[in-house]
């Protein structure tokens, strides 16, 4: 069983930043393709980035809607993976999960594993 959890969410301000992190203690996320996901009220579960895995030279893919304002990282001996958001919108406002799998794709069918989702709020 891969458990992983994000962490991070919270209420901002519309123009702020918030920092998720992706977090697995069964396997090591270097090996495994990440891939951030939202899904907002009354929407569909949108794949807004991915990272390849550590011997995919750190290739990055982002949804329009988030590019120039959100980056996907590993940091090197951390078992994490961050979502650096900038520039928060209220429609960024969505339940944020990560999974990992063998691709670093935006199509969440591609996924093995998810975690629960961590809630984030942009709200004056």
């Amino acid at each position: 069983q891969v458990n992983l959890v994000e962490s991070g969410g919270g209420l901002v301000q519309p123009g702020g930043s918030l920092t998720l992190s992706c977090t697995a203690s069964e396997i090591l996320l270097e090996d495994y393709a990440i891939g951030w996901f939202r899904q907002g009220p009354g929407k569909e579960r949108e794949g807004i980035s991915c990272i390849s895995d550590s011997n995919g030279n750190g290739r990055t893919d982002y949804a329009h809607s988030v590019k120039g304002r959100f980056t996907i990282s590993r940091v090197k001996g951390e078992n994490t993976v961050y979502l650096d958001m900038n520039s928060l919108k209220p429609e960024d406002t969505a339940v944020y999960y990560c999974a990992v799998g063998p691709l670093p794709v935006r199509q969440e069918s591609l996924y093995d594993y998810w975690g629960r989702g961590t809630q984030v709020t942009v709200a004056s």
